[in-house]
């Protein structure tokens, strides 16, 4: 590790209801340069599952891509083709949630426990596990991050809030919930070095609150990375 802490952001798009939670992701961005890291965004180059008119939440017959979607978060440039990640460089894993996290990184919106992870999403965040780096998971995220554990044969403890709707899939992949009052709080799981934090998952969080589980998050996993990982 050099004396910089280098993190991968992974982005689902733009757009709380199909993609990357916009707020959620600038947080994320700040949190971690406040903490001194460097920092890359990544998304899939790959079209979204489906595209919402954010005026209302009616489904369009659109087409978006995802990478020049999260583009719009990360700066035209900043972000890059998921393909052309290699997990080795960094140090550890941010993970913004966003309902694109649910729909376009994995089934998980539609199937549930029984869905399935994108091939390479899947290669990406495992590997970060596998090597035992510090990942941070937001909001839905959480989600995402048990259906890989159950696909390495993990276990583990993460929250999604109150738990209300997602703690039975958790269960069924073989992941405890552990419920959380407020946006404001985090979970650790020490052994895998998982951190979450349920942020939007409180559909009417304050964003204050909000900003404070994603900053202390941030904080969490900068904090445990290690030298030499």
């Amino acid at each position: 590790m050099s004396q910089v802490p280098n993190v991968a952001v992974l982005l689902a798009g733009c757009g709380h209801v199909d993609g990357a939670e916009i707020r959620e992701a600038v947080f994320t961005l700040l949190a971690l340069d406040q903490h001194g890291a460097r920092v890359q965004c990544f998304a899939p180059d790959a079209p979204q599952a489906e595209v919402v008119d954010h005026r209302g939440g009616q489904r369009t017959g659109a087409a978006r891509n995802i990478l020049e979607e999260a583009s719009r978060i990360a700066r035209a440039g900043k972000c890059l083709d998921l393909a052309k990640a290699d997990p080795a460089s960094f140090d550890a894993l941010l993970l913004p949630g966003g309902a694109g996290v649910a729909k376009n990184f994995c089934t998980f919106a539609r199937e549930g426990a029984a869905g399935t992870v994108r091939p390479d999403v899947l290669k990406f965040v495992s590997a970060f596990f596998e090597a035992g780096k510090p990942v941070g998971a937001i909001c839905i995220a959480p989600a995402l991050v048990a259906m890989v554990l159950s696909s390495l044969g993990r276990k583990g403890t993460l929250t999604l809030g109150s738990g209300e709707g997602v703690a039975g899939a958790m269960a069924q992949l073989g992941i405890a919930h552990r419920a959380v009052p407020s946006a404001r709080e985090i979970v650790v799981d020490e052994a895998l070095n998982l951190v979450t934090t349920p942020a939007y998952m409180y559909d009417d969080a304050r964003i204050s609150d909000v900003w404070a589980g994603i900053e202390r998050c941030c904080a969490e996993v900068v904090g445990r990375i290690r030298p030499g990982r």
